[in-house]
Formats: structure tokens, C-alpha cells, sequence
């Protein structure tokens, strides 16, 4: 792998602008944009995963995006192996590769040297933890990670059993956390890499969010949740996605409607507080603080100037 070809990434929690952002740079830049996000792979989740629409794209290319059925499953080590090819592809046509979304782990593999296969496992002890997961629920068995690894605990979501009983069967293989197991993998980044953080005072943002789930409802959320519900979705990686989650316990008579919305809005605000935390732990990252929206055009000018010197490349505004 060539480690002088140009990387952009861009990061930070749900609902702050990696998007709209996204689009901004990728045009000013000559890029393409690769999502970061785990879950917009999935085909008829547009919805609740904030998927962006063809009319928003503006007509930059984006990719990873509508490339897996809700029933399959998909992996960090899979994420790592489609996006660097990815840029690769789009380096060798003289673009700028740009990641955007929130996704930490899957981005850290990426422009790191990951090695996903040196974790041991014990296929019977897994077994073990998804039958205990059936018997005591996700937020306990979630809570004994939490008790072994709080760092790994902050930023998997207690829904994504997958990853949990994975962090746990690391320790119970290696007797080493599955942090500590990741961090002895960071070398030195593999690209010429600018990352740039987008963060924003906390009560907008959640504010944000909150406006951000009501137009989701608007938009016809239960319906695209209850279509999946309906072909039969279920126990499976895509449907332990907030958003479909909370609305799946509706539709399966657990909670009220009124709950359900109101479990995704906090859900939602949790998950953006875990990024933060990951983010800020995990990664080398030039922070932008995007609560002003009044100023945007300035900081877009302010982030500009970083990108720039940090890769050597010029705007197409020139």
C-alpha cells in the first residue's frame, strides 16, 4: 500500500453535520465520499440510519452505501477490506478520498494496521455468552463488560450483542481487554491523513438529535421499521440499529408508541455521547466546534486552511 496517497476523514457524533459538511469539502477538493457509517450499508434503512438522499448528494460520487440486505451481517474487518480498496480506486482517478461518519472502530481500522484476525477465540465460550444473552438480556451482559472494560463498553451499544460477546471472549481468551488488544494494533497511520472532528455544545446538539428523530417520524419512520418487522427481520446485526430497535419493541407490544419514541431520542443522545468519548480516546483528531450555524461559511474557511496544510492539496474555490 502506497503510504503517500491523501486521506480526508471526517468524524464526530450523530446529528452535528458530517454531511452536509462532507459535500462542501468533497467539492471543494475534487473528492468522493466514503460512508462511515456502520449501518447505511443496509438496503431499506434509509430512515433511521439518516441515509442521504440522491438530490443531496449533489452529484458526488458515494460509495458503501446500499451494498448489503438487513439480513446480512457485516464486520470492522470486512469495513477495512472494501474501503481501502475503495481508495485506492479513487485515488487512481486523481480524487480525493474522502471518509465521512461515526462509526469509530470501522474508521480506526482502516487508516491503522488492523489485524483482525490475531484475537483468539473460543467458539464454545461464545456459544456460552449468546445463550446467557437469550437468558439475562443485552443491558446485563453488556453491564459484565462494562465491569471488565469500561473503555470497550462506552462505545458498543448494549443492542450490538455481536460485539459484545466478542470483547468478552478476547479477555476470556487472552486475559487482555479488548481495548488493550486494539491499542498494541495502532501503529503509524497508513495514509496521509487529516481527520477532522466535528463537535458541538452539548444541549444543542441534543437538541439536534431530538429534531432530528421528530423529522425521522415525519418522514415515515415506523413505516420503513414496520415493513422490515413485516418481511420478517429479526436476530439479526442490522435491527440492533437505534432507530429500529426502539420501534421494533413497539411493534412487538413491549412498550407504547410515546416510549418508543422517546427511548430513541435518549438512545440517540447516549450513542453521541459514546463516539465523543471514543473519538477523543482513540484518534489524533483536529477538533471544529460547529455550534454556531451562523458562522459556518467562516469555519468551512477555517477547515479548509487545516485540510490544506495538513495534505498539500488546493480548492477548486481558487
Amino acid at each position: 500500500m502506497d503510504p503517500k496517497q491523501k486521506l480526508l476523514v471526517i468524524i464526530g457524533p450523530t446529528a452535528v453535520g458530517k454531511t452536509k459538511l462532507s459535500i462542501e469539502l468533497a467539492k471543494r477538493y475534487n473528492g468522493e465520499i466514503i460512508s462511515g457509517d456502520s449501518m447505511q450499508i443496509y438496503r431499506g434503512m434509509d430512515i433511521g440510519t439518516a441515509k442521504i438522499k440522491s438530490e443531496e448528494m449533489e452529484g458526488v460520487p458515494h460509495h458503501l452505501i446500499d451494498i448489503k440486505e438487513p439480513d446480512e451481517s457485516f464486520s470492522a474487518a470486512e469495513f477495512q477490506q472494501l474501503v481501502r480498496a475503495k481508495i485506492s480506486e479513487i485515488t487512481s482517478r486523481g480524487k480525493l478520498p474522502i471518509i465521512a461518519g461515526g462509526t469509530g472502530l470501522y474508521i480506526q481500522a482502516v487508516i491503522y494496521d488492523y489485524q483482525f484476525s490475531d484475537a483468539a477465540g473460543d467458539e464454545a465460550y461464545r456459544l456460552q455468552l449468546e445463550q446467557r444473552a437469550k437468558e439475562i438480556g443485552n443491558e446485563a451482559l453488556h453491564c459484565e463488560l462494562e465491569k471488565i472494560d469500561p473503555e470497550s463498553a462506552s462505545q458498543i451499544h448494549p443492542n450490538n450483542v455481536r460485539r459484545v460477546i466478542r470483547a468478552l471472549e478476547i479477555y476470556h481468551c487472552t486475559g487482555k481487554i479488548m481495548s488493550e488488544h486494539q491499542m498494541n494494533q495502532e501503529p503509524d497511520l497508513l495514509y496521509e491523513t487529516a481527520i477532522i472532528g466535528l463537535t458541538m455544545d452539548r444541549e444543542k446538539l441534543y437538541e439536534r438529535i431530538n429534531i432530528r428523530v421528530d423529522m425521522m417520524i415525519s418522514e415515515g419512520l415506523l413505516e420503513e421499521v414496520s415493513e422490515l418487522h413485516k418481511q420478517g427481520f429479526r436476530d439479526c446485526q442490522s435491527i440492533q440499529a437505534i432507530g429500529y430497535k426502539e420501534i421494533y419493541d413497539y411493534l412487538d407490544g413491549k412498550v407504547s408508541y410515546q416510549d418508543a419514541i422517546e427511548n430513541l431520542k435518549q438512545n440517540s443522545r447516549r450513542y453521541a455521547k459514546r463516539q465523543l468519548t471514543w473519538f477523543r480516546n482513540k484518534m489524533d483528531v483536529e477538533w471544529f466546534n460547529m455550534t454556531n450555524v451562523s458562522e459556518l461559511s467562516k469555519k468551512i474557511t477555517e477547515i479548509s486552511c487545516y485540510i490544506e496544510g495538513k495534505l498539500q492539496v488546493k480548492s477548486n474555490t481558487y
